[in-house]
């Protein structure tokens, strides 16, 4: 099953249209969304913008990559350790 990617102002759209009144089994139905995920948004984003979730996103984004900017430096560490104690 493909996973849908929503972006930032969709998800702060179907969130608002919540806070409207609007039934949850309307909003999965209108737009492709499960039940968990809507819970789940409303849990993590619940009080945000689409300005503030967009940022929110852009650093998780970024904290990814650093993530695994640090785990190939500290990969190529240990390796160099190695090769270091084989010569000694």
């Amino acid at each position: 099953m493909k996973k849908k990617r929503f972006s930032p102002q969709q998800i702060s759209t179907i969130l608002k249209e919540y806070k409207q009144g609007k039934s949850i089994e309307e909003i999965t139905r209108e737009h492709g969304v499960s039940r968990a995920s809507f819970y789940k948004w409303r849990q993590r984003y619940g009080g945000l913008d689409a300005s503030e979730l967009k940022r929110l996103k852009e650093l998780e984004e970024e904290n990814r990559k650093l993530k695994m900017m640090y785990a190939d430096i500290a990969l190529d560490l240990k390796v160099v350790r190695e090769i270091i104690e084989k010569k000694l």
